[in-house]
């Protein structure tokens, strides 16, 4: 059954965020802040490791060795530029704030669901498990990488929840279209990703992770839903830059 893998992330995060709901209640705000800045730190730690993908074999035998960061360097300008200009934050920020008029009352809890709306969408979409996984699913390999994310962001939404609130719940949502559009796609168009395209993708979603990472021990509040399409246009660069090389 296609989407079987996304389905279970789905169910995993409502079920970790309504534990994290009711068991945040009972939590002073000193632990809540404390939990949100241990998974920053973590955040910080997945993204690093991501980035180590520029070191790649493959992505280095493509482009070589000293074009890798280039190639991330210039997917996060074009992917930031366009993105901006498509406002994809605030529009981010907009859906939030349309979910949290409509199920959770009293406008003084808007900022803090919205906020742990975009912030769980975002790192539950980004990163190589979300992509890889979904397109693993596609193409028919199995749901053993998306069910491990489940696994994970169950219990991190378990810990989101307790310090954001039922926002992370909605962040389900955003899953279920980014991982669903992943695996539509693998169905049609088959492998069609080379080991260098999701090296790229990988490094350029790492560095994406910092900015979140950042957000959550509010180092800087880094745009990094404008900065999406970055994800799009490293593995094109990839190509791009292979076939000129």
């Amino acid at each position: 059954m296609y989407g079987l893998g996304t389905v279970i992330n789905i169910a995993a995060i409502l079920v970790g965020a309504t534990i994290g709901v009711l068991v945040g209640h009972r939590l002073p705000e000193r632990t809540r802040t404390t939990v949100t800045d241990a998974l920053g730190l973590v955040t910080v730690v997945i993204g690093g490791l991501n980035v180590i993908a520029l070191r790649d074999d493959a992505f280095v035998e493509a482009v070589g060795s000293g074009v890798t960061l280039l190639i991330v360097l210039g997917a996060l300008l074009i992917g930031g530029i366009a993105g901006s200009l498509l406002q994809l934050e605030k529009r981010l920020e907009d859906v939030g704030a349309w979910l949290q008029a409509r199920f959770v009352d009293g406008e003084s809890s808007r900022a803090r669901f919205v906020e742990g709306f975009v912030d769980s969408s975002l790192i539950f979409c980004i990163g190589p498990l979300a992509v890889l996984g979904a397109l693993s699913d596609g193409l028919g390999q199995g749901i053993e990488e998306l069910a491990l994310k489940a696994t994970l962001d169950g219990f991190a939404s378990i810990a989101f929840a307790a310090s954001l609130g039922w926002g992370v719940a909605a962040s389900a949502l955003s899953v279920g279209a980014w991982q669903g559009l992943l695996t539509v796609l693998a169905v049609f168009l088959g492998d069609v990703m080379s080991a260098a395209m999701l090296s790229a993708l990988t490094a350029t979603g790492g560095v994406l992770l910092l900015g979140v990472g950042m957000r959550l021990l509010n180092i800087k509040a880094v745009p990094v839903g404008d900065m999406l399409p970055a994800l799009l246009v490293a593995p094109m660069l990839t190509v791009l830059v292979a076939a000129v090389v």
